[in-house]
């Protein structure tokens, strides 16, 4: 029975991951690794967490002797690298839990894989990373295969960082890996810091909408089951030291995604003029301007595209969220709301 372990497999993407894997795979062990730190949450992977088929382990991947620990257990022969502190503003506040996690955790990962696998080549680390470590664009162009690393915040940097040594590691030992860097995910259970929940947790409470500086930076936006789409075909097919550009080509303005989600909303429940509860706020230091990816050639060639448009996408996330209140009020912990009153108290005052 083949493994693969799912790092940060109780996160937002991780856990659409585990999903897919489980049931797409039930002859496989689908390992589930996760620190359950304040994204993390077993409620994400539901009745999957009952399934012969798969495992979870809690542990910090920085943790040397725990995952030394777990491969005696459950020996991998793919490593699905998607754990990850993700939120730039908690970057900005705490730059040394990134490093942590996103560059320690990484090279710990890198370095017990190196020494168990050996020569092994019917293995594989795959790296998930942001279209972020690129830096930032202005009206026009493309992120796009090759493209520089130029990153703009401790977040994109950390992640910018743990993407060389996965390079160094296959460049120097040949250990066998693909790197794909992906825009804006949303959808069902991603944790309310993001914008598109955080904003329909204060349209459900009908407080003010912060949006940052005037809500003209631009990001580039994919619902989260063609990700996972992606990076499932990219682990069986992809070629094995390349990096991929996952994208669904839809490029918005913040303001234009805040104002929809207003839009549908009303829709939806009947309420009225919610976008006069959006306040524009203090701009977050150095915000990049824009974010637009040009998805990789052979990702098309492999047959993957896009399945679900953003307007569609988007009134689906609404409606997983308005039937999901007790999911939403769970996660919104004391030390959640403990960072919303350091990040947009001042702000909306």
């Amino acid at each position: 029975m083949p493994t693969v372990w799912i790092t940060g497999g109780a996160g937002f993407i991780g856990s659409h991951l585990v999903r897919f894997f489980v049931y797409s795979h039930p002859d496989w062990r689908v390992v589930t690794v996760d620190a359950l730190t304040y994204a993390g949450n077993l409620a994400n992977l539901g009745e999957v967490l009952q399934k012969p088929n798969h495992v979870f382990s809690r542990i910090d991947i920085a943790d040397a002797a725990a995952v030394e620990t777990l491969w005696e257990q459950h020996p991998p022969d793919w490593i699905l690298h998607l754990a990850a502190e993700s939120h730039v503003d908690r970057s900005i506040l705490s730059p040394l839990d990134f490093l942590h996690t996103n560059v320690s955790g990484t090279v710990t990962l890198l370095e017990i894989a190196r020494k168990r696998w050996g020569s092994r080549k019917d293995v594989l680390f795959y790296q998930v990373s942001t279209d972020e470590v690129y830096g930032s664009l202005s009206q026009e162009g493309f992120f796009q295969e090759g493209s520089p690393y130029d990153p703009r915040s401790p977040y994109a940097a950390s992640k910018a960082a743990a993407d060389h040594f996965v390079r160094a590691y296959g460049h120097t030992y040949g250990l066998p890996y693909v790197i794909s860097n992906c825009g804006n995910n949303y959808g069902p259970f991603q944790f309310p810091e993001k914008l598109i929940p955080l904003v329909l947790t204060h349209l459900m409470e009908r407080r003010p909408i912060p949006v940052y500086g005037e809500g003209k930076n631009v990001r580039d936006w994919i619902y989260v089951e063609d990700h996972v789409r992606a990076i499932a075909l990219l682990a069986e097919k992809g070629r094995r030291g390349h990096t991929y550009l996952i994208g669904a080509q839809n490029t918005r303005p913040n303001i234009e995604v805040v104002t929809l989600l207003c839009k549908l909303y009303d829709e939806l429940t009947g309420h009225r003029d919610s976008e006069s509860l959006i306040t524009f706020v203090k701009d977050r230091p150095g915000h990049d301007f824009r974010y637009a990816i040009q998805p990789s050639p052979h990702l098309y060639e492999l047959g993957w595209r896009p399945s679900v448009s953003f307007e569609t996408g988007l009134r689906q996330t609404v409606e997983w969220y308005l039937t999901h209140t007790d999911w939403l009020d769970a996660v919104r912990t004391g030390a959640y709301r403990s960072f919303y009153e350091q990040q947009y108290g001042e702000r909306l005052l």
